[in-house]
């Protein structure tokens, strides 16, 4: 995966973020179940932080 791959990755994987955690907060203010969003922002938290990682490791 080339550096600009990667970052596109993480721009798109941060809009999805953003997007989940405003349903979460509707959802929440509602009292609904935000368990399976938590999850989900959990597991995006940890795909950022695994690209970041691989973006730091990447050459031009």
């Amino acid at each position: 995966m080339t550096r600009k791959e990667i970052e596109e990755e993480i721009q798109q994987l941060k809009m999805d973020y953003m997007r989940i955690q405003g349903d979460l907060d509707k959802l929440e203010s509602v009292g609904g179940n935000v368990s399976k969003l938590e999850q989900t922002l959990a597991r995006m938290e940890e795909e950022l932080s695994r690209l970041r990682t691989q973006l730091a490791n990447t050459k031009e």
